[in-house]
């Protein structure tokens, strides 16, 4: 390994585009002919795009890439890897292949390089893929990422927007990476905080996935740059509302305690743009608000599935070590669409 390099000028899901301006651009671009194959694509607002091939086999495709959000270039490459594998997950999907996206400057230590793709293809193993190459650009910043491709049913496809009215929605991970990342930046962060954090982003959501497979889940997405309440909006999909269960969210420690010190992302700041006026929020904190605007990267699994399995399913997750909390229900659409409710 190198030396520790200082090259983190702050990055992973919270350089992402707003999902405000992302929405304005995709309203313009022009409509492509009708296939019927194409099951998922990039106007639902979904995870990753599936293409049907078969009866019983769809491909899903997805890509992310991103600058580092911490200083150690082994560690980047497995957060940035296991963030983009992700949404194979979050679709019902299994991992195939994967493809190298690297954008590095040509006056850096290509040893640097050579850690961030270790991490990024040792993470590619984990899923039970195979990295069959990828495509690199001289550019003044690094960043990293993974174009990734997998298989699906049709017939078992993860849509965001499955969730049917009384469904209990269950998170995977704990929240707040984005608020402790931002305060290790800082030097406020403390070393536990982060090895938390870090524990949380490096984490495949594979073992979660492989836990659904064995339940009726209706809908699902991972909490990632639009922060938990932004990709919460997206699963509603103006059709149904959802009251929040504060009290269970959960999240790392002290991402609360530098909340209240005000170490807060950009990306944060636009998430509450974005979705604030669609929240409303009963007995709650000014940190705890923070944490679910907070962009995660690498975040954990939101599912949402029928309340006689949710409890079952919960235990599993525990069982194997997934801190998994049942952190809301689904109703049918009213004048306020998320309630955040504390005790």
């Amino acid at each position: 390994m190198a030396d520790k390099i200082v090259f983190c000028k702050g990055g992973g899901c919270t350089a992402k585009l707003g999902a405000g301006v992302l929405s304005r651009i995709l309203e313009k671009l022009p409509k492509e002919p009708f296939d019927e194959n194409l099951i998922v694509g990039f106007d639902s607002r979904d995870d990753a795009a599936v293409y049907k091939i078969s009866e019983d086999t769809a491909f899903v495709q997805t890509l992310d890439f991103f600058p580092p959000m911490v200083d150690d270039p082994y560690t980047f490459g497995r957060i940035a890897a296991a963030n983009a594998l992700s949404d194979i997950y979050a679709m019902g999907g299994q991992v195939k292949t994967a493809l190298n996206i690297v954008c590095f400057p040509e006056n850096m230590d290509l040893n640097i390089l050579g850690e961030i793709m270790q991490g990024g293809s040792e993470k590619v193993i984990e899923a039970g893929g195979i990295l069959a190459g990828g495509h690199s650009i001289a550019d003044s910043d690094v960043k990293y990422g993974l174009s990734v491709t997998g298989i699906v049913d049709p017939r078992s496809i993860y849509k965001n927007n499955g969730g049917h009215v009384g469904d209990v929605l269950v998170l995977t991970k704990k929240l707040g990476v984005g608020i402790v990342c931002t305060a290790n930046r800082v030097g406020e962060a403390s070393e536990a905080a982060m090895a938390e954090a870090i524990g949380s982003m490096t984490t495949l959501n594979k073992y979660a996935a492989e836990i659904c497979k064995d339940y009726d889940v209706h809908g699902c997405t991972d909490v990632t740059g639009f922060g938990f309440l932004g990709h919460l909006h997206e699963m509603l999909d103006n059709r149904l509302s959802c009251q929040v269960f504060a009290d269970n969210i959960p999240y790392i420690k002290e991402a609360r305690d530098y909340a209240d010190e005000f170490l807060l992302t950009a990306a944060g700041q636009r998430n509450r743009n974005f979705i604030g006026d669609n929240v409303k929020f009963e007995n709650i904190s000014f940190a705890m608000e923070e944490i679910l605007f907070d962009p995660q990267t690498s975040g954990g699994l939101l599912i949402a599935l029928p309340e006689s399995e949710a409890k079952k399913m919960l235990e599993e997750m525990k069982s194997k070590d997934i801190p998994a909390e049942a952190v809301g229900r689904l109703t049918d659409k009213k004048d306020t669409e998320i309630l955040v409710k504390g005790e």
